[in-house]
């Protein structure tokens, strides 16, 4: 800490910056290397198990779901960290990366080559990320005050979530559109997971424990993480991995960011050149993710037999 008192304050920022994408790209390795050991296990389980927490129970029986959770564990705890440091608004886009390290993984495990499209993907993905952080300049500020304003926005973001699983559940329609609402819903679930957990952080870091334990936010976190891991696993477990990684991956930083902006106080740049470059990144980013989530090298995830189902509608 006497370190730091003496470091001039922007370089103070700086090291700060650089210690918070450390450790969101620490995050995202974990997440993407997990969500394929995840899916590899999911693709077994008994489609009698559907949106149900009985999936967990059979999932849970499983070495290698277990190792998948583990480092998805770890990597929401380096997440964590970098929310504590860090703005949402800069640590949501680096998250996005985990899909590269999904990709890495698969990549070796399939034996595909890259090719134009990895490519394109690759650069798209990191550019946009790049273009984001450069142009909007992320930035914490003081939390809104008004909680009608931070309740609407959560209320919107849970509301939409629950209403595409709803209609992944009980609505027939195609498997890949199934497993790509569900990545969707999951993702804005995860994204405001990612708020709460700032706002745990900022709660631990004013009052400790007792502050922590004694407000609704860690034990929202709880319930919210239980939702969206049926919500992933389920998609897993029902078509390809490319099928619902990407619409998680998108929908993840985009919902962090709509909190962050509306209701945590962190502040982009809002000049007509930043803006453009901001709206510029953020579509890179969601087209990398599309073109790394569709290229062959992402596991097929055929599954047994007798539990995949075909790209058709039920």
């Amino acid at each position: 800490m006497a370190i730091l008192k003496r470091i001039p304050r922007p370089a103070r920022y700086e090291v700060c910056d650089v210690t918070v994408i450390l450790l969101a790209l620490g995050a995202a390795c974990c997440l993407g290397l997990g969500f394929v050991f995840q899916q590899a296990a999911a693709q077994h389980a008994p489609m009698k198990d559907f949106l149900s927490l009985r999936l967990l129970l059979d999932l849970v029986r499983m070495p290698l779901w277990v190792a998948g959770i583990g480092l998805m564990v770890v990597g929401m705890a380096l997440g964590a960290v970098a929310l504590g440091m860090g703005d949402i608004t800069l640590v949501e886009p680096l998250l996005a990366t985990n899909l590269l390290f999904a990709m890495a993984l698969s990549r070796r495990l399939t034996r595909q080559r890259l090719g134009r499209s990895g490519w394109a993907g690759l650069w798209l993905l990191a550019g946009g990320v790049t273009a984001f952080i450069v142009a909007g300049r992320p930035q914490g500020g003081r939390s809104s005050g008004d909680h009608m304003w931070q309740w609407l926005i959560m209320g919107m973001v849970l509301g939409v979530a629950l209403l595409l699983a709803a209609v992944a559940k009980r609505e027939r329609v195609h498997v890949s559109l199934e497993a790509a609402l569900l990545g969707v819903a999951a993702g804005l679930i995860y994204g405001l997971q990612d708020a709460l957990t700032r706002i745990s952080g900022e709660r631990f870091g004013h009052g400790g424990w007792s502050a922590l334990l004694t407000s609704w936010q860690p034990y929202a976190i709880v319930v919210l993480g239980v939702l969206a891991l049926v919500m992933v696993q389920s998609a897993f477990e029902s078509a390809p991995l490319r099928l619902s990684l990407p619409a998680l991956t998108a929908a993840q930083p985009l919902a962090g960011i709509l909190c962050g902006v509306g209701f945590l106080g962190d502040q982009l740049r809002v000049t007509p050149g930043a803006l453009a470059w901001e709206v510029i990144g953020i579509v890179a980013v969601v087209a990398g993710i599309v073109l790394i989530g569709s290229h062959p090298a992402m596991p097929p995830g055929a599954g047994r037999t007798e539990n995949a189902r075909e790209l058709q509608p039920r």
